[in-house]
């Protein structure tokens, strides 16, 4: 696992512990942090850097992973492990 993504992902979730993560996904600072995080990784990694939409991707992981209406500080390890692993499988990364 990569700590500065497991970091970056953690201090997310936990920046309102008691909201649940698909609000705090939802925020519109969140979301223009995924999309400038998503070119960065592109243009690092020599990429061919496409239009996606940010949010469908972050509902459809959260919906897989059974964790939008979840809240912070109700999940383990595991849980943060599995999202982290679905936003990455997406081409989202965190810094």
């Amino acid at each position: 696992v990569n700590f500065t993504e497991w970091d970056g992902l953690v201090r997310l979730c936990f920046s309102r512990k008691n909201k649940t993560l698909g609000g705090i996904f939802r925020n519109k600072n969140v979301l223009a942090m995924l999309q400038k995080n998503y070119e960065v990784y592109c243009s690092l990694n020599n990429a061919e850097q496409k239009t996606i939409d940010i949010k469908s991707i972050i509902d459809q992981t959260l919906e897989e992973n059974k964790l939008k209406e979840k809240r912070s500080a109700k999940l383990c390890q595991d849980d943060f492990l599995a999202l982290l692993e679905g936003f990455n499988s997406k081409g989202l990364h965190f810094k």
